[in-house]
């Protein structure tokens, strides 16, 4: 008679062979690391989809300035029918035109000739020469070079003839001052424009994940106005826009 409980079955035997252990341990391990590598890679995704939460947004800072640096360049001519006469026509014009800001206050080194051309030509045979001068006035008195603006009928009731181009120019030259305070406002424009955005989508904003400086620009305060007679004023507007990407938490 035969001891059932001694003989062995399919699955005892199975689980006595080496190999067969061995083999169901490897394919247990594999396993457990599909398991977590999947619990991983699901977790991951979903740190990354968080990490894309942002939003973009552009923030402006703008603000009046006075220019601190006044530059007129004055173009000037005369025309004989020979060069000597002609040169000391422009000759008087300089006496003139240097007495003229003299009178009205400004050094005599604020005031220096930046350049000559002589042209000649005939007029029916008769030759015409033409002499034309340009001097510079540059001063950080703003206050003096609107007087001379303001003025200058005097210099055409002395006998100079103003060219075209003879117009003041005022220049603001303290922008590395106001650069700091203007892209931290600018800056904080943006976050004022960001919260905003998060707040109508139920999130919160979170850091500067990367942020644009622009570029500043410098215009007439009051816009620019052509035209004859028209100057530059010394009254300026700079600006500056930032774009700044923000994270949302």
């Amino acid at each position: 008679m035969t001891d059932i409980s001694e003989t062995p079955t399919a699955a005892t035997t199975f689980w006595r062979d080496p190999e067969n252990r061995r083999w169901i341990g490897s394919s247990a391990i594999i396993a457990a690391g599909l398991i977590a590598g999947g619990f991983l890679l699901g977790d991951g995704l979903v740190r990354a989809k968080d990490a894309d939460r942002s939003v973009t947004v552009r923030g402006l800072d703008e603000r009046e300035v006075v220019a601190d640096l006044a530059t007129w360049t004055i173009s000037y001519s005369a025309t004989a029918s020979n060069l000597q006469s002609a040169q000391s026509g422009v000759d008087r014009d300089s006496e003139a035109i240097r007495k003229f800001f003299k009178e009205i206050g400004f050094p005599e080194n604020a005031l220096e000739p930046t350049g000559v051309n002589v042209n000649y030509y005939t007029d029916n045979g008769v030759p015409r020469y033409t002499v034309r001068q340009r001097m510079t006035l540059r001063s950080k008195n703003i206050e003096l070079a609107q007087k001379a603006v303001k003025q200058q009928v005097d210099l055409v009731r002395s006998g100079v003839v103003l060219e075209d181009g003879s117009g003041m120019s005022y220049t603001f030259t303290g922008l590395n001052d106001v650069k700091p305070e203007m892209v931290a406002a600018a800056t904080k424009d943006a976050r004022a424009s960001a919260e905003q955005f998060a707040k109508d989508s139920g999130a919160s904003v979170g850091s500067i994940r990367k942020a644009t400086q622009g570029y500043f620009s410098i215009n007439a305060r009051d816009g620019d106005g052509g035209g004859w007679g028209v100057s530059d004023t010394p009254y300026k507007k700079v600006r500056v826009v930032t774009t700044v990407d923000f994270s949302l938490e």
